[in-house]
């Protein structure tokens, strides 16, 4: 059954249209690798029958000759997403133990496609961290290692367990949420695709909110293909949202048609920050040079505010986050830890349910929210906002798309930045200035680092534009021809 682990969502496809295997013998194979991943704590929550009921569904389906689109596509859930009946933790001490009595949008879709569910895996606490160090249910492990150096490594977050789970073979792909990069440094730390679509592509309905205006579900893959099949399902309007755009979804696959003769690519002078490796320079010149060769234009553009982005993302996050955690007080669902009085019943409840770094973020965000730092400092933020948002615009009247790096380093050992939460914040610094605008983005595995460790290079285009990205993403995956495999692969565990 190893083999049905190392297959790619479209090759699954394949092979269960020709009847190769079944979708039960597929779900199977991956039950199995998600027991064999236990060590790295990719997922909180494995819901195996679950998936063994959705796989007899979708033989009965081929069978007919009646498949949907992903029928049989065994997935990993971040658990994030609220699932009917099957608990959700955002990976939080206070939500222990709740199960939503609803499907959030996303995932009713992919349902609706005919894919299974494995499980629900682990990110950092309510997604705020860049590393999965942050969860309640501890942190996760990337299946990666550095030659010779047994220390475990960060998968990247927050949607690390999803990272995780989809590089380590534990599920043919996956969901994540990108809120700052929280998808696309995952993915570029693991050696996999990580896609945010545009602000409003896909519903943020059923979605436990970080902060609002910047969360955004999307595919985590091993290819740019499955990452335009997985989109295409995900993708459309809802009118349970009120920020899900009313655009039409166009066909992703179609897209992908290895040919960029004639794009402009964009190459932003602001993103060579100071420090960053020398190899990450050196694989973003790489990227340059197999657009140009595929046909594209390179062009020189400016993007003058991404100095202020990070600053800006730290300011509106936290402040949307404070808000939108009010709501876990002990009272209607989740952990209730008891007080004396009411409100020592709130800080009892969330002291002991908000790990170090939730309760930092809601410290800021109250902060800047509070009446004699409100204009000083949201206002000036989400005024700077809307001019990084214009910077975007007016590059893109120069390109039609953007290439940077995804990160500025690859994944670094466990705990190593715990004690500096700035360095952490910096993991976004390429990532960030996309969420803020609200354009689409995807990271693509280019190459290894001198450690041997994955590295992936960033495509953004314009808003609503998915389709240009994923045809430069698959160019750039072509030309990169990257087949590395992590040192830990699930299914081929014994």
């Amino acid at each position: 059954m190893a083999d049905l682990t190392d297959l790619t969502l479209a090759e699954a496809r394949d092979g269960l249209r020709r009847k190769a295997f079944s979708a039960r013998e597929i779900t199977q194979a991956h039950i199995a690798a998600v027991e064999a991943a236990r060590p790295l704590n990719a997922f909180i929550t494995e819901t195996p029958e679950r998936a063994l009921a959705m796989a007899a569904a979708s033989d009965a389906r081929l069978a007919r000759g009646e498949a949907l689109p992903l029928d049989g596509m065994p997935l990993a859930i971040k658990d994030l997403f609220c699932t009917e009946g099957v608990e959700t933790t955002a990976a939080s001490r206070i939500l222990g133990g709740f199960k939503p009595p609803y499907e959030s949008t996303v995932t009713a879709k992919l349902w609706a496609a005919g894919a299974a569910m494995l499980g629900k895996t682990n990110l950092d606490e309510f997604a705020m961290g860049s590393s999965n160090m942050t969860s309640a249910r501890g942190p996760v492990e990337s299946p990666w290692r550095r030659p010779g150096d047994n220390r475990p490594l960060v998968p990247g977050g927050s949607s690390g367990g999803s990272a995780a789970a989809v590089a380590a073979r534990a599920a043919l792909a996956a969901i994540g949420t990108d809120t700052g990069g929280s998808i696309r440094q995952p993915a570029s730390f693991c050696g996999i695709v990580g896609l945010k679509p545009t602000y409003g592509r896909c519903s943020r309905w059923g979605i436990v909110a970080f902060a609002s205006s910047l969360d955004q579900a999307g595919p985590m893959t091993r290819s740019v293909r499955d990452a335009a099949m997985m989109l295409q399902a995900m993708a459309g309007y809802d009118p349970r949202d009120s920020t899900s755009a009313p655009v039409a979804v166009p066909d992703f696959e179609a897209a992908l048609t290895g040919d960029i003769r004639g794009l402009r690519i964009g190459i932003p002078r602001e993103y060579r920050v100071d420090g960053m490796p020398a190899e990450i320079e050196a694989l973003w010149q790489r990227g340059i040079d197999w657009v140009r060769e595929a046909g594209a234009e390179i062009v020189e553009i400016s993007l003058k505010l991404t100095k202020y982005a990070l600053p800006t993302y730290y300011i509106i996050a936290p402040a949307e986050a404070s808000a939108n955690l009010a709501r876990y007080d002990g009272v209607r669902f989740g952990l209730r830890v008891p007080g004396a009085t009411l409100d020592e019943m709130y800080e009892n409840t969330r002291g002991e349910g908000f790990g170090a770094e939730v309760r930092r973020r809601v410290l800021i965000g109250t902060y800047v929210l509070s009446a004699g730092y409100y204009d000083a400092y949201y206002l000036k933020a989400q005024r700077v906002r809307s001019l990084i948002a214009q910077d975007f615009t007016q590059a893109f009247e120069r390109c039609d798309a953007i290439l940077t790096p995804t990160a500025p380093s690859a994944a670094f050992p466990i705990g190593e930045r715990m004690d500096d939460p700035i360095a952490m914040y910096l993991n976004d610094v390429f990532t960030v200035p996309v969420n803020l605008a609200g354009l689409p983005g995807i990271s693509v595995p280019a190459g290894l680092s001198g450690d041997g460790l994955p590295l992936g290079l960033h495509v953004i285009g314009r808003a609503f534009d998915e389709e240009t990205v994923l045809r430069v993403g698959e160019v750039i995956e072509s030309a990169a021809a990257f087949t590395a495999k992590p040192q830990f692969t699930a299914g081929a565990a014994p």
